[in-house]
């Protein structure tokens, strides 16, 4: 049996307690992530006594929820302790049923009778720092291999200040359409620097910052939530060593994750570090189908 459960009725010790043990466990289910990411606006499909799970982030339009992967929130999806393609089919069949549905990122292990649309995600797991470098591409290995001037002028840092970081972002942030969407990944990078979940590390070059990093870490992962460039420096490749800093810091004891992108030149950019491909299944729908939906109930 799956019933639907608001925020206030959820049972989180069960809900933390299915997702740490399930076998498709994800960063992004996690409580303190999708209440800071979706702020506290979502709800829970539950299988039996939580023997199964599925959050639904949402947004409320004319009165109604609209299910929909709040902004960094990758992957959601399923989580149970062995994944099962009926159960699955079952949350879906539910789900599609019970909500307006705009766009909803399943995770990569979840799996489907129905042929749902796929998008790409890249990730290293967990492995030596040499294994691991070993298989970066030939262009990679040449772009973490600096100039001597560049090495006697430049350094890694972490970013201590948010201001600092807040005010590079918006000056070199790109690809957002809307003001109101770099104010919202601002609002949630800030959220979670202030938790500790969150850190920034800059490329200096004589004594300036050209690249930015913002690193979300959990017990399992180091997921990159955000690449930024001062771009009359981009020949420099301080986002390349920056990443590659990242990785050798923390891949020993987790995963690496890219969390993806649709942008031809940044999906070649990961694929530079030779990272394993995890694609994931999404339903997807236009506004216009979105709008003609939330009087069906």
């Amino acid at each position: 049996m799956i019933k639907r459960l608001n925020y206030q009725e959820i049972d989180f010790e069960k809900y933390q307690a299915c997702l740490s043990n399930s076998a498709q466990y994800k960063y992004s289910a996690e409580r303190q992530f999708l209440d800071v990411t979706s702020e506290k606006r979502w709800d829970l499909l539950v299988y039996n006594d939580y023997e199964a799970v599925m959050p639904v982030p949402y947004i409320k339009k004319m009165g109604f929820k609209v299910a929909v992967n709040p902004k960094l929130c990758q992957q959601l999806g399923i989580f149970s302790s062995c994944d099962s393609t009926n159960l699955n089919d079952l949350f879906l069949e539910i789900f599609v049923k019970k909500y307006n549905i705009w766009y909803y990122a399943f995770n990569d292990s979840n799996r489907f009778t129905t042929n749902l649309k796929k998008r790409k995600n890249y990730l290293i797991p967990p492995d030596r720092y040499e294994t691991v470098r070993a298989k970066y591409s030939p262009k990679r290995k040449r772009k973490l291999r600096l100039d001597e001037d560049v090495l006697q002028n430049s350094s890694i840092v972490e970013i201590d200040d948010f201001r600092q970081a807040q005010s590079f972002v918006e000056l070199n942030m790109v690809g957002l359409g809307k003001e109101r969407d770099l104010k919202e990944y601002l609002r949630i990078f800030e959220a979670f620097y202030k938790q500790g979940y969150l850190k920034f590390y800059g490329f200096i070059y004589q004594s300036e910052i050209i690249n930015l990093i913002a690193i979300h870490y959990s017990a399992k992962s180091a997921t990159l939530l955000g690449t930024f460039n001062n771009r009359n420096f981009v020949k420099l490749s301080g986002a390349s060593v920056l990443i590659d800093y990242i990785i050798e810091q923390s891949i020993e004891n987790r995963i690496f994750d890219f969390e993806g992108s649709e942008i031809p030149s940044v999906e070649e950019f990961f694929r530079g570090f030779r990272p394993e491909l995890k694609e994931y299944s999404v339903l997807s729908y236009t506004k216009k189908e979105v709008f003609k939906t939330l009087f069906r109930f």
